[in-house]
């Protein structure tokens, strides 16, 4: 039951920056000719991320996610332009940032402590012993 109510809340976050994103088309640049000098096919995509009302510790992965997309006023900036069409640019935008919502959502792996035994440490320092005898034959030769 915590999953799907969980669930529900990273949907309704996704419909909700669905409804507030604003769009502006613009030149794409590199190849394709003289199409790309006459159409605007590149969509630049922003949302103001605090519209979502997102919770702190989500709100701090979906900053560290966003990287530099994020401006400093909490607005995410998403440019889209590797299509020809303006609508394959617009629903890939669209995808990346439900993505990036979805992604922040999604809570880390707690990494598990390692535990070594006493064989596998005494292993280690007879290693650590070896190399550092290894290291210890490189000096200087003296011919005395």
């Amino acid at each position: 039951m915590a999953d799907e109510a969980g669930g529900n809340a990273v949907e309704r976050a996704v419909e909700l920056a669905m409804g507030a994103l604003s769009e502006s088309f613009i030149a794409a640049a590199g190849p394709g000719g003289q199409n790309v000098n006459k159409v605007a096919t590149a969509v630049q995509v922003r949302l103001d991320v605090f519209a979502l009302r997102l919770e702190p510790a989500v709100f701090q992965r979906f900053k560290t996610l966003a990287g530099s997309k994020m401006t400093s006023r909490g607005e995410l900036v998403m440019t889209a332009r590797s299509h020809r069409t303006q609508e394959a640019n617009r629903a890939d935008a669209r995808d990346r940032i439900a993505e990036l919502i979805r992604a922040a959502h999604d809570l880390p792996q707690k990494r598990a402590k390692s535990r070594l035994n006493r064989v596998g440490k005494e292993k280690r320092l007879q290693g650590k012993k070896l190399r550092g005898s290894v290291k210890a034959g490189r000096g200087k030769v003296s011919f005395d």
